[in-house]
Order: C-alpha cells, then sequence, then structure tokens
C-alpha cells in the first residue's frame, strides 16, 4: 500500500477544489439570463442538438446549411419531431431543440421539464390547409362533428391530436362523457391502422395521410375539423436558452430557419423532393399533393395572436384532463420574435388572425 502524505493529500485537495471552483465560475460567466439581451456572435465551436427533420432538409437542398455554418453553428440533427419523443429526449439531456405543435410545450411543463418555445409559424390560409382531419373507420357513419356522440375516438393526451379532438368535442356541443377516447399515441401510421383494422371509430390524421388512408380501405372517409390547428413552433430546454453560447446559435438558426420556410414557399417542388421524396420516400406525385395539401408557412409579426390561442387550448385541457392552471407567457421567449420577423423582412405575416 503507498501511504501519501498528509500535507501532500491538503495539497492535491486544495487544487481539485480551485479548480472546481475556477470551472464553476467559468460555467456561470456563460450563464445568459432571460431578459438579457441575445447575443450576436456564435463562439467557435457551438453546437445545437436538433430535432427538426423538415428544416434540416431544406437547408441542405437550399444551400442555407453553408450559411448556417458559416456563423459558426454547428448542428448535430436528430431525426426527432413531435412532444414524446421530445420530451424523452429533453429530460435525458440529449436534446437541446425540436420542432413540434404548440400542445408538447404544455405538456412538458406539466411534467416538470422547462422548456421556452422560441419560434411561431402559421399556416397562410389555415382553415383551407388544416393539418389534421378526422378519419372515420369504413362502414361508420360520421359526416360532422355532431356525429361523433357514442363513437370510439382515438385519443393521445400529450400530444396536438388529443387537444384536436378535445376542441371538436367542445365545438360540438359534446363532452367526454358522449364518447368513448380510447387511448393510443399517434406514432407512424398507428392511428391509420387503427382506424383500418375498426380498433376506433374516429381518429385525427394528418391532413397528407387521408388520401393514402382513403385508398388502402375501401369505404374509408374523412371530414375537416373546422378548427385551425395550424401551431408550428420550435422548443428548447430553458437551459439551452440561458447558456449564452447556445443562445447565440440559437439566434442565428432562428434566422435561417426562417428564410428556409421562406424559400420552400418559393420553391414547392425542390421541398417535396428534399424532404417527403429523399427523406420519407413519397413518390414524386405524392410528395408534390402532400405540399400542396399543407399550403405556405407564414412568419407572424406578432405572437400575441398564437399567444392567444395557446392560453385558450391550455384552459381547456387543465379542465378536461385536471392539470394546473399554466401562464403559457412563460412558455415563450419573445426575444426571438423579432429575429424571425426581422428575417422574413417584407414577406413577414401582419394579420395572423385568431
Amino acid at each position: 500500500m503507498i501511504t501519501i502524505p498528509r500535507k501532500a493529500l491538503l495539497a492535491v485537495l486544495a487544487t481539485v477544489l480551485a479548480t472546481g471552483a475556477a470551472c464553476g465560475s467559468e460555467e456561470a460567466a456563460t450563464r445568459l439570463e432571460l431578459s438579457a439581451a441575445l447575443p450576436d456572435k456564435v463562439p467557435t465551436g457551438t453546437t445545437l442538438r436538433i430535432g427538426d427533420p423538415q428544416i434540416q432538409a431544406i437547408l441542405g437542398a437550399s444551400g442555407l446549411d453553408k450559411e448556417l455554418s458559416d456563423a459558426g453553428v454547428t448542428t448535430e440533427w436528430a431525426n426527432i419531431s413531435g412532444g414524446p419523443q421530445s420530451i424523452q429526449a429533453f429530460r435525458a439531456d440529449k436534446l437541446d431543440c425540436s420542432s413540434v405543435a404548440d400542445i408538447p410545450s404544455l405538456f412538458a411543463a406539466w411534467t416538470g421539464t422547462s422548456t421556452k418555445i422560441v419560434f411561431q409559424a402559421v399556416t397562410q390560409d389555415p382553415l383551407d390547409h388544416p393539418i389534421y382531419k378526422l378519419g372515420v373507420a369504413p362502414g361508420v357513419n360520421v359526416a360532422s362533428p355532431a356525429d361523433l356522440r357514442g363513437k370510439r375516438i382515438a385519443y393521445s393526451a400529450g400530444q396536438a391530436q388529443g387537444a384536436l379532438v378535445l376542441r371538436v368535442l367542445q365545438k360540438a356541443g359534446l363532452s367526454q362523457k358522449d364518447v368513448q377516447l380510447i387511448e393510443l399515441t399517434s406514432t407512424g401510421d398507428s392511428y391509420v391502422t387503427a382506424l383500418g383494422t375498426k380498433a376506433v371509430d374516429v381518429a385525427p390524421i394528418g391532413a397528407q395521410n387521408i388520401k393514402l388512408y382513403e385508398a388502402k380501405y375501401p369505404g374509408a372517409t374523412s371530414i375537416n375539423t373546422g378548427i385551425r390547428d395550424d401551431a408550428s413552433t420550435l422548443y428548447c430546454l430553458t437551459t439551452a436558452v440561458e447558456d449564452a453560447d447556445k443562445a447565440a446559435a440559437l439566434k442565428a438558426y432562428v434566422a435561417i430557419r426562417t428564410r428556409a420556410l421562406l424559400w420552400a414557399n418559393d420553391h414547392p417542388d425542390e421541398f417535396a423532393k428534399a424532404y417527403y421524396q429523399d427523406s420519407q420516400k413519397l413518390n414524386e406525385a405524392d410528395a408534390k399533393a402532400v405540399v400542396e395539401i399543407n399550403g405556405d408557412k407564414g412568419i407572424p409579426a406578432s405572437w400575441d395572436n398564437a399567444i392567444k390561442r395557446l392560453q385558450e387550448t391550455a384552459d381547456l385541457l387543465s379542465t378536461e384532463q385536471k392539470h394546473d392552471k399554466l401562464d403559457v407567457t412563460t412558455l415563450v421567449d419573445r426575444r426571438f420574435e423579432k429575429v424571425q420577423a426581422d428575417a422574413a423582412g417584407d414577406k413577414v405575416v401582419t394579420g395572423d388572425a385568431s
């Protein structure tokens, strides 16, 4: 056994403590208050871990990926989007930001994961380009939301689809007691399969999947919800936006992401090929059809209406799902509002109707 003299051991311990204190001071120096201005300069080597598959494809197709790297931002892309996957990755500290609708930010808060929305986009003519339609199983008679009474409806409490179901019921004057909600997480084509096999009568499915669903299952139908469902955000761990280096990188990313969405509006065929054909493996005709169905994205000059809609949804879910009341203004980082509006320039949407 080797014995270290007490004096030498104390010296080593003092050095370790001093080093730890220095590191702690260095980390504290990089912390950015949420009320502070966003830094402009991205330190070399700053990395963002992002789940944003559509934008990843658009950046590559448009050449904007080079501008991102020229800005000093290194990206680690994750094939993740949507609430359940992103929240799980946040909790494991494997992800900084993810593209989602607005509902995941609510459930992150309700389940103890602190996040901030740093990007808002809207669909131009949202009622003409719904994100979801209500798929109806073959042989089931549902011609309007009023016909949902007594039906078995696929439902995922923590996803945008679940919130949409509750909003549709509310608009139709129905309650959860008037229907049978079947807990089923929407992953891949799980809702389509559930409808096709008649495990449920009704399920909210992506508008781009309706054509495929109705072609695959004879007798399958669908109806419009008549409800605006176009929320599109990028949300990040609060610790990411509190990190001065990552906040600077996010400022650059949000600006370039804005331009990427606008590029996709102007280059629908290239967007269809880069994402829906090359990444999602649709054929050319279906890829172009999906882009047309989804409509163009707009960058709002103000987030006021988006926040208002999110608060209304939070209040509904608090009542229907017995969650704590939530002030959604605590979930948005409005420092990025001007960043994306400035990046959009004269293409910014000034009349984001409620």
